[in-house]
């Protein structure tokens, strides 16, 4: 009877005292605070992405940088069909990379349960005068656990949602670099070591509300290609100047997308605001517990 009650004990200690010295990864609170990398991005991922934004501002561009007599004004309607393929490739390409860079299991399932939370969050709305929940999750998720992981959850999340909702066209390769770019941003932001409190969220809100207009900039540099320019006075020309497109495109943003940009933009405020400091905790508590740059070992028997 001593005997058991002695091993029982020793069993008991054994587990809840971990020797000196050895790093739990969990839960270990120290005297300075470190940036967790879900997602290291090394060099190749670095290129690849690289050129996939490249390729993606000239997609998005190329109306203002062609001249005009140029093959490509030549096909307009064209043109952004071919872009949106090879767009796709890339973010494909950039997506490969990225998943051979240490993305370990813990990280894919971390990528999963976001991606499908942003992906259910976007039809609540359903863009309705641009409230967007999913836009707030994006730019908490990037905050706390870096670009490289940002823009990974960026692109899947926005591939995700338009699966569930029917979104699927030529328009969703630049909603996948365009999500991809804003929840990256949110990684890039300064302050991710020492800034906490409602100064961090300050900067997250301002940092959402111009990211939510940016995004929709983008998305109608997407679109506005595809208008036939005898439809208005807003579509796209194919041989007109530079600055004739620039004012058509000006007044096409205002005229289709700017009370939907200030409902995105504000709705992200807001939800950042209310929600930001519950999910800001919950996302480091669960960075810190999952350990994401701890390797994972196996013991063999006996051992």
């Amino acid at each position: 009877m001593n005997l058991t009650r002695i091993r029982t004990r020793t069993r008991t200690r054994t587990r809840t005292q971990a020797p000196t010295g050895t790093p739990t990864g969990t839960g270990t609170r120290t005297g300075t605070r470190t940036r967790v990398h879900a997602v290291r991005l090394g060099p190749r991922s670095l290129a690849a992405l690289a050129l996939t934004s490249a390729v993606g501002v000239a997609a998005l561009c190329w109306p203002f940088l062609t001249p005009p007599a140029s093959q490509v004004s030549a096909h307009a309607q064209d043109a952004p069909w071919l872009f949106a393929g090879l767009l796709l490739l890339l973010v494909a390409v950039v997506a490969a990379t990225i998943s051979e860079s240490d993305l370990g299991p813990k990280a894919v399932a971390m990528l999963g349960v976001l991606a499908a939370t942003g992906a259910a969050l976007r039809p609540i709305g359903a863009g309705t005068a641009g409230i967007e929940p999913m836009f707030f999750l994006m730019v908490l998720s990037g905050r706390v656990l870096g670009p490289g992981f940002g823009f990974a959850l960026g692109s899947v999340t926005m591939f995700a949602s338009a699966l569930l909702t029917g979104g699927v066209g030529p328009w969703l390769p630049f909603q996948m670099l365009s999500m991809g770019w804003f929840t990256m941003g949110a990684g890039l932001l300064p302050g991710a070591r020492g800034l906490r409190g409602r100064a961090e969220l300050l900067v997250l809100a301002g940092y959402g509300f111009l990211a939510a207009f940016a995004y929709g900039t983008v998305m109608n540099l997407a679109g506005w290609t595809f208008m036939d320019g005898a439809a208005s006075g807003i579509s796209f020309v194919a041989g007109a100047p530079v600055t004739v497109n620039l004012a058509r495109f000006a007044a096409y943003c205002v005229a289709t997308s700017l009370g939907w940009d200030l409902g995105r933009a504000l709705c992200t405020v807001v939800l950042t605001l209310v929600l930001g400091p519950a999910v800001l905790r919950a996302l480091r508590r669960a960075t810190r517990r999952a350990a994401f740059e701890t390797a994972v070992t196996f013991d063999g028997p006996g051992t």
